[in-house]
């Protein structure tokens, strides 16, 4: 199935419910914020000593992504400068449905050449992203999207933003296929992570209390952070002793990290844009499609500070490195001596949000199965009934995952919170995307204040793709 395609069909099967015109002006944003320009482009960088053209989310002066305050407005026009159609998903942020980025729900790709012009609200301030809702997201059609908060530019503090991403020479559509079609010749085989066609597997089999699951089934080519690999990472100049707020991306399309900070003891203070009592460590879990700020006070030290991001189940590596006056850089090699972590619900368990949804019972419930067959490669979600609301309503969605892969879940145009774990009530964090460990249930709160139809899929690319999508529906 084409990239153009494999999302508006992934959609086209949901219940059709009673909804606003699809094409009614998106609501104007009321404060004067000047407009920007946005391209998609076509773009070389280096991995491994070879040229790669890829994508990017660029601004007419070079710059990636994109940068507001609390209370601008996304005053912005898209333009697509490439020889493909493509769509952009404005993650994290609340848009009117009409401005959401996902084909067909509602508005079509955006065409060769064509302009989109986008005015609503940007809303809280957070650490976002923009990403293609298309098999394009692979090729590395993603760039940070930073609302800052009234006091973020605080001269005591420095601001790092680093975008993860997997990278590969093979197209997407070459990675997919050798996922789904089953064994390809020796020059196009995917090598895999997992029990699919006898390839080499790293799965949890080898941890202790972890049978049978799958962590990885992409071998990728390399791991990005910030377009670079560790052989030549960017190094961002620091003060000695100063404040450093690190804004963290996963932008992986099928890789999961954990954020190593050393021997620095930073402070989790927000996960998907949301503000969290501070939560001390030197290794933090970021899964795809989240995103973790770190404050770091650093040591009066003239030394060099690697920040890692820790391929899960894997020795891979990636990262950057904060360099303080005269510090040398050292050497990093892009493989560790031992496996990333295996990804859980320890730290989750354990976060606390500063301004949690207004306590209240829920008005509706459903449960979805998170369902999978690595073998066939066959994934998707199970529902005894269309999940839909009014507005107004609170709903509590259980996820149960049924597969032997965890499921970076994530909901399109609504905040959510974390409420139980395995059945335990918690009061936990608020987020856009949450990750079900296999044999794990999770249960989210919605406040349904956001009318559409919305894409509500596992942030793993190719389980997507592969029918790991539904929507999440309003009846007016």
């Amino acid at each position: 199935m084409k990239r153009r395609e494999f999302l508006a069909a992934a959609l086209s099967g949901a219940a059709v419910l009673s909804l606003p015109s699809p094409f009614a002006p998106p609501a104007l944003a009321v404060n004067g914020t000047a407009a920007r320009n946005l391209r998609v482009t076509r773009r070389s960088i280096e991995v491994n000593g070879k040229s790669a053209s890829v994508f990017g989310l660029e601004q007419p002066d070079g710059s990636k992504g994109l940068r507001f305050k609390e209370g601008d407005a996304f005053n912005v026009t898209l333009e697509n400068r490439t020889a493909e159609d493509t769509i952009v998903h404005w993650h994290g942020l609340t848009p009117p449905w009409q401005s959401d980025g996902v084909a067909g729900a509602p508005l079509p790709l955006l065409k060769v050449g064509e302009k989109r012009s986008y005015n609503f609200p940007v809303g809280r301030a957070g650490t976002h992203w923009m990403h293609a809702h298309t098999l394009q997201e692979q090729a590395l059609m993603a760039a940070p999207l930073i609302v800052a908060g009234r006091d973020d530019d605080a001269p005591d503090e420095q601001e790092v933003v680093i975008l993860l991403h997997d990278f590969s020479f093979k197209t997407p559509e070459e990675l997919l296929a050798g996922l789904t079609n089953g064994p390809l010749s020796s020059h196009d085989a995917v090598n895999m992570h997992g029990s699919q066609h006898g390839a080499p597997s790293t799965s949890a089999m080898d941890m202790p209390g972890m049978p049978g699951m799958d962590l990885n089934d992409i071998e990728y080519d390399a791991y990005l952070a910030n377009d670079r690999t560790l052989d030549d990472p960017e190094v961002v100049a620091v003060e000695r002793g100063g404040r450093v707020l690190l804004r963290i991306i996963n932008g992986a399309t099928a890789t999961a990290f954990t954020i190593d900070t050393g021997d620095i003891r930073g402070e989790l203070v927000a996960v998907d844009g949301h503000d969290v009592k501070p939560v001390k460590g030197t290794r933090l879990p970021v899964s795809m499609g989240q995103r973790i700020d770190i404050r770091l006070e650093l040591p009066r030290e003239e030394r060099a500070f690697p920040i890692l991001a820790l391929r899960e189940g894997a020795p891979e590596r990636t990262g950057i490195v904060l360099r303080p006056t005269g510090a040398k850089v050292s050497k990093i090699g892009v493989t560790g001596s031992k496996p990333g972590p295996v990804l859980d619900l320890a730290l989750e368990s354990r976060i606390e949000p500063l301004a949690p949804l207004a306590l209240r019972d829920a008005d509706r419930s459903f449960t979805m199965r998170l369902t999978g067959d690595m073998t066939a490669y066959r994934w998707g979600l199970a529902t005894n009934e269309p999940i839909e609301a009014v507005p107004g309503q609170r709903v509590e969605l259980t996820m149960i995952n049924a597969s032997m892969m965890a499921h970076p879940m994530h909901l399109h145009g609504h905040r959510f919170q974390v409420v139980a774990i395995d059945g335990r009530r918690i009061v936990g964090a608020v987020r856009d995307t949450v990750l079900v460990p296999p044999a794990k249930s999770m249960t989210i709160a919605v406040d349904a204040d956001n009318p559409g139809q919305w894409a509500f899929h596992c942030h793993h690319l190719y389980h997507m793709a592969a029918g790991m999508m539904t929507t999440f529906g309003y009846r007016t």
